[in-house]
């Protein structure tokens, strides 16, 4: 064989080596072909890029002759217990609610105060002295089980009970109590299952921070 036909030989044969070799990386996935799509990195972010904004634009420009409205004090609750145990309390700068459940409080059906409901409405009577209020404001609320009029008059006759109470307890004091009975309305759980219905089976004490209100 002449040294030419040797030497092409000899490279059809590394050319072909190398496209197995190629081809083989390439079937377990450790080589990219020139020009395929890479895969995108699992930690790359997926997310458009912000929209620039011009802060000159003239759409961000008041109208001649117009004022930026004052600032506003926005109220902040605070929401401690939500009756999964047998109270609940909000708070906000100015106002807090009490809320206790009837259960606590009453026998089924029932508007007169239980044995046990005697340290729950201690417990309310000393946040109301600590304060202050000007006005109390005693709601009384049932399920939707029975008719809405007699949860009317039952919810109306639970809240003036813990009404009577309250003033028992604190004597003297200036504050003016106002008694709602809600019956059905208002409801803060599903009244489809025992568990809301429980919850919704409350009475509810809210008055003012301090002496302002």
């Amino acid at each position: 064989m002449r040294p030419a036909t040797t030497a092409r030989a000899a490279a059809l044969r590394l050319a072909a080596c190398a496209l197995s070799a190629v081809c083989l990386t390439a079937s377990l996935g450790l080589y990219d072909a020139p020009g395929a799509d890479a895969a995108p990195s699992p930690s790359a972010s997926t997310e458009p890029p912000p929209v620039p904004v011009d802060p000159h634009a003239a759409v961000l420009k008041l109208a001649h002759g117009a004022e930026l409205a004052p600032p506003v004090v926005v109220d902040i609750l605070s929401v401690t217990g939500d009756l999964s145990g047998d109270s609940g309390r909000e708070e906000s700068n100015d106002d807090i609610k009490l809320t206790l459940q009837a259960e606590v409080l009453f026998a089924k059906d029932s508007a007169e105060l239980s044995g046990r409901a005697d340290a729950r409405i201690t417990e309310v009577a000393e946040e109301i002295r600590k304060n202050g209020p000007r006005k109390v404001t005693v709601r009384g609320f049932t399920d939707d089980l029975g008719t809405y009029a007699h949860g009317k008059v039952l919810s109306t006759k639970r809240a003036d009970a813990v009404h009577t109470a309250l003033a028992a307890k604190l004597g003297a004091s200036s504050a003016v109590f106002a008694v709602v009975g809600k019956s059905e309305d208002d409801p803060i759980a599903d009244n489809s299952t025992e568990e809301g219905r429980k919850k919704n089976r409350r009475v509810e004490i809210s008055f003012g921070r301090g002496t302002k209100r």
